[in-house]
Formats: structure tokens, sequence, C-alpha cells
């Protein structure tokens, strides 16, 4: 890969990677702290909130530090599939697509999820410790290990999550 692609990549993993892994300290040290992530997660029907605050948080550092690396691309692309699932699904479906709307749609999640899938294919580039180390993986089978994410998803919204079921409409 030559050298344009691969500064590419670089400011793409390093950007998006900072981002998650920001998101991820946030729900840590920021406003509310982990009890406030917690509270929020449990609000939303997450079944062990507390555990799933700090599991989220410690996958939004893990995975975005690992993208911004470039290492272990293709499985950190799958930690944030895996964690823009789970917001679309728990926190961002129901308000639409667009993220301006009132409590902001899915349409931001999405295209971070489509991104980390892009990069975990392509591969890390040139500029990655993947590449470094020789362990540079991409095309069909990084693509595969991306989609590691969507099962992680998957297994996590089914065993953990119970939506808060709706208020029932007050008799007029």
């Amino acid at each position: 890969m030559n050298a344009a692609p691969s500064f590419a990549l670089l400011v793409v993993r390093v950007g998006f990677g900072l981002f998650i892994a920001a998101h991820g300290y946030n729900k840590i040290f920021g406003g509310g702290k982990l009890k406030g992530t917690a509270g929020w997660f449990g609000s939303m029907g997450m079944k062990w909130p507390k555990w799933q605050a700090r599991m989220a948080a410690t996958t939004e550092i893990g995975s975005g530090l690992l993208f911004a690396l470039g290492l272990a691309t293709p499985f950190a692309a799958a930690g944030m599939i895996g964690l823009m699932i789970v917001a679309i699904v728990t926190a961002h479906r129901k308000n639409g697509f667009f993220v301006f709307r009132p409590g902001q749609g899915w349409e931001y999640c999405a295209s971070i999820a489509i991104m980390a899938f892009g990069v975990g294919t392509i591969g890390a580039g040139k500029y990655s410790i993947d590449h470094a180390i020789h362990k540079d993986v991409s095309g069909w089978t990084g693509a595969l290990i991306t989609l590691i994410g969507i099962v992680g998803a998957a297994a996590q919204l089914a065993i953990c999550y119970r939506p808060p079921k709706p208020a029932p409409a007050a008799a007029g």
C-alpha cells in the first residue's frame, strides 16, 4: 500500500479511535462518573448496569486505543462495531435516523460502525503497529474478524437488555 492511503487510514484510525476512547474515559471520570453511567444504563433496561458500565467504558477505551495505534485492528474494529450496535438498539433507535433529532438518532453510531468495518477490512495500513510487527490482517479475513462485533452485540442484547415497558396510556 502506498503512502497516501496509509496516511489517510492513520488519520481515520487515530481520530475515531481517540474519540471512542474519550467516550470510555468520560463514562468513568466525566459528569456522573461510573455511578451515573450505571444509572443511565439501568434506566435503559440493562440488567447489570454497574457491570455493563464498566465493560462499556473498558471496551471503548481499549478498542479505541488499539484502533488508533493500529494494533489488532480488526479486533479493535469488532469492539467498536459491538459498542455501536448496542448503543443503536438501547439508546438511539427509537429516535429515528438523523443524529440531530431529539434524543439523537442512530445515524452517527451506524457511521462509526461502518467506518470500523471498512478499516478492519482494508487493514490498518503502513503506519500502524500491525504493519510494523508483520501482523497485518486485511481482506476477507479482516472483514470476518470485524463481524465478531455483531455477534458480541447480539449476545449482550439477548442476555442483558430488557427495555422498560412503556407506561400504560391514561384512560380518558
